[in-house]
């Protein structure tokens, strides 16, 4: 047998439709994405303009070792060069004090000329790259190769340098032995033949020896190529400039702010307490999104929707009471509780009213009751007809033992066009709210929705400032959330989900709403409905006197008429 009453239970969500989501929510921060963007935009246009005047050149150099032959490969050039060292002496002050006494650059314009100058190595080469910027084509080109030519005559004048002492080392060494030979030579001229003069003769051949070796090693260093390189590639003026170009530069800008705008609407969405979709309102109920109110066009008109301007809130109204209707939480009982948060109780009671409606357009026996004790309003919004006084509101005892608390027996029809008409059971101001949703003729009330074909639906004050909704959710069980996911924080509806299951009650789903309008709803109509109710009558009763009952005219400390937090209902008095 196929159930047809399902719970109205949230969908499993598949990986495309969380990104989907994800998405959705980044885009709810269209301010911070703009900025982003617009700083990107600035960014752009900023780099754009400084580098539509900015040219650069390139001069490359290729750096060789001293050598007698150069056709010998008998050691690399990497070996007898420091690539990294040669790069600091190209862009040292030395250079480019050279650089500037070629170029005729002043003093004051010695720290651009270097600020100007980028050196750089291509791997696995032994070239030097001379990168100039400037702002005028020909002038980066002759800087390039003034650079670059300074760095080949301090090149070759330090290998000169270091060549030059080498040989006065060796004249120095060689000098002293040859002037020893000398004398030895003329020592040997007046010796006669004996062993003296052979041991001369060995002395000169030794000397002689010394002499010829650093001769050689002098004339091997005067013998060098001291070439320290050349200029494979000399700089020539650009015929663009070196920036991306405006066009490119916004493209370029309005990409990394898009990427920021969306980096920073990303840890606002981390960092932001409210609900970020129907999702995590259903994850924090742990109960689905009954449905979304479109924002009422009418600028706040009457609590009833139906034969409005906008039809789409009716129809919204009529898709929740039919989710409702096939949930079978609901429909074993027919008991609805519907509360706001926290906050004002005006779009919580268009939604038990809309919802009273919607039932009763199906043919159901629809009593709402306005459990809201503190600010009832529903019997001066809408058009009610008095009805007779039920039995189960006839109070103990009899008529004349005072007037009773409510419910009173107040029962009021309200007038739903072309969706029918329901009962309604207005609020009224009492001196002990606790004592007043608690007692039996509450429950014999609440009780009426046993009756086949009925529906109860009540209306009770934001959960989370009083304790009225907490009191009758053991009574009505099936509790409806209506609240704005941007005026409420996830740890709000967890906590609404745990004080509703520890007082025995089941969270039902969730009617989400954007923020209400500003205005008073009805309030052009509130002064002539009440006076209608009144001639009916069944108008609002009017305020004891200062002689109906002791202290009838002010409040007694302590007896329930200040309680408006949670810790006033006690567990003694349930």
């Amino acid at each position: 047998m196929t159930e047809t009453n399902r719970p109205a239970t949230a969908p499993a969500e598949d990986e495309p439709d969380l990104l989907r989501d994800q998405f959705k929510q980044l885009l709810r921060y269209r301010r911070l994405i703009g900025a982003g963007v617009a700083a990107g935009l600035l960014g752009g246009v900023y780099l754009g303009v400084s580098t539509s005047d900015t040219y650069v050149s390139v001069a490359d150099v290729v750096l060789r070792a001293p050598t007698d032959d150069p056709f010998n490969p008998s050691m690399a050039p990497d070996k007898a060069i420091n690539i990294g060292s040669e790069r600091q002496v190209a862009l040292s002050s030395s250079t480019a004090e050279q650089a500037a006494k070629t170029l005729g650059v002043p003093d004051k314009g010695f720290r651009a000329l270097r600020g100007g100058l980028q050196v750089t190595n291509p791997p696995q080469t032994m070239v030097l790259r001379f990168t100039y910027t400037a702002a005028s084509p020909k002038e980066a080109a002759k800087r390039a190769n003034g650079m670059a030519a300074a760095y080949l005559l301090k090149r070759q004048e330090a290998l000169d340098v270091t060549r030059d002492k080498m040989v006065k080392g060796y004249e120095a060494q060689r000098d002293p032995i040859a002037k020893q030979l000398d004398e030895v030579a003329r020592q040997i001229n007046n010796m006669p033949a004996g062993n003296a003069r052979d041991a001369a003769l060995s002395s000169r051949t030794d000397l002689q020896n010394k002499v010829n070796t650093l001769n050689g090693n002098i004339a091997k260093l005067q013998a060098l190529d001291m070439t320290p390189g050349r200029v494979t590639s000399a700089a020539t003026p650009p015929a663009a400039p070196d920036g991306p170009g405006l066009p490119m530069s916004l493209t370029l800008g309005a990409a990394v702010g898009l990427a920021l705008g969306l980096l920073a609407a990303w840890v606002r969405l981390v960092f932001d307490p409210a609900p970020r979709s129907e999702g995590d309102v259903a994850r924090s109920l742990r109960a689905p999104v009954l449905g979304y109110l479109p924002r009422d066009r009418t600028g706040g008109g009457p609590l009833l929707a139906a034969g409005e301007a906008d039809p789409r809130l009716a129809e919204e109204y009529r898709s929740v009471a039919f989710r409702l209707a096939y949930d079978s939480r609901f429909a074993d009982r027919r008991r609805l509780l519907v509360v706001a948060p926290r906050g004002s109780s005006e779009t919580a009671a268009a939604v038990a009213v809309n919802l009273a409606a919607s039932f009763a357009e199906t043919g159901k026996d629809v009593l709402l009751i306005e459990a809201d004790l503190r600010t009832p309003v529903l019997a001066s919004q809408l058009p009610t007809d008095a009805a007779g006084r039920p039995r189960w509101s006839q109070p103990p005892g009899g008529a004349g033992t005072g007037a009773p608390e409510w419910p009173d027996g107040r029962q009021l029809v309200v007038d739903a066009g072309e969706s029918g008409d329901f009962d309604l059971i207005p609020g009224d101001r009492v001196r002990n709210v606790a004592r007043a949703l608690t007692s039996p003729r509450t429950t014999r009330l609440i009780a009426e929705a046993d009756s086949p074909n009925s529906t109860v639906v009540v209306l009770a004050p934001p959960v989370l400032s009083y304790a009225d909704a907490l009191a009758l959710v053991d009574r009505v069980d099936g509790v409806l959330v209506v609240c704005d996911p941007r005026a409420v924080h996830r740890t709000d509806l967890a906590r609404i989900r745990e004080l509703i299951s520890g007082a025995g009650g089941t969270v039902l789903g969730a009617v989400l709403h954007a923020p209400p309008h500003s205005g008073k709803r009805g309030a052009g109509r509130a002064v002539g409905a009440e006076a209608a109710g009144g001639a009916a009558g069944g108008g609002a009763r009017p305020e004891p006197s200062a002689g109906e009952g002791a202290g009838a005219g002010e409040a007694v400390p302590g007896d329930g008429s200040d309680t408006v937090a949670l810790r006033t209902v006690r567990t003694g008095r349930r």
